[in-house]
């Protein structure tokens, strides 16, 4: 199957690249365009005021690789458009550092929109996140940052699920249908670890900003909000805590409903 893969960690993230390997070890025929730096929390957002700029590298992907100085959103529409001789047939983002559960938190994540993307080109498209703690979140946004033996074995694993979900999810979705996969990965995932069918938990997250401090700004601090779900969802939030593989469904033609 032709997949564009892209994320919202940066070309250098060593999660998009197990995801890569293990997708071309499946024998799909990858492309991989991706951002040159971090782009998380930008959401479906678009380099408006400035021109983006595109080099094709080699990174020991095994594929085709661009790296595109803008958003997951760029990544993917400049590929479609100017950089791939054939269209792909699905597009996958991630697999992204950290969860991207609850409504609280999917509309804000580059690696969701990056699928998304693909979705309002009329492809099927899947966002791959991982589960990581705290701790080491900080740990990976730095640059010397790896993952430590437990995440990398985790890693590994959940790339190659991901890579082995990625056509039947593909061809799940029709074009022009405007869903998207959304599958989250837990801490630790193993080869017997099931998937859950879930929908977004209903997260309230207010007050994400400090006070303005002597300098006049306001930084991010996060935090994951509060849970006001109705108890007879199945959310993802409440898979990822129980040890499952979540799986939504983000269906984007619902918003006009």
């Amino acid at each position: 199957m032709r997949i564009l893969l892209t994320n919202d960690d940066g070309i250098e993230s060593i999660f998009i690249r197990e995801l890569a390997l293990a997708l071309v070890k499946q024998g799909h025929e990858l492309s991989v365009v991706a951002p040159r730096s971090e782009q998380s929390w930008v959401g479906a957002s678009k380099s408006r005021n400035r021109g983006v700029h595109s080099d094709k590298a080699d990174l020991g992907f095994g594929c085709p690789t661009w790296i595109v100085d803008g958003t997951p959103s760029d990544c993917v529409n400049i590929a479609i458009d100017h950089l791939l001789d054939n269209p792909p047939e699905g597009v996958v983002s991630g697999i992204n550092i950290g969860l991207n559960t609850t409504l609280g938190f999917i509309i804000a994540s580059g690696t969701v929109a990056g699928a998304f993307e693909g979705a309002i080109h009329g492809l099927p498209a899947v966002a791959f996140s991982q589960e990581v703690t705290f701790e080491t979140y900080e740990l990976l946004k730095t640059p010397q940052g790896k993952p430590d033996p437990e995440l990398a074995k985790t890693l590994k694993i959940s790339a190659g699920i991901g890579a082995a979900m990625a056509e039947s999810l593909l061809e799940s979705i029709p074009r022009e249908s405007f869903k998207v996969h959304n599958i989250n990965f837990p801490l630790p995932c193993t080869l017997q670890t099931r998937v859950k069918r879930t929908v977004p938990a209903h997260m309230m997250v207010p007050g994400l900003f400090s006070p303005r401090g002597d300098d006049g700004k306001h930084n991010l601090k996060f935090k994951s909000g509060d849970d006001v779900s109705p108890t007879e969802l199945i959310t993802d939030k409440a898979a990822i805590a129980q040890g499952f593989i979540s799986h939504s469904v983000l269906d984007y033609t619902k918003l006009g409903s």
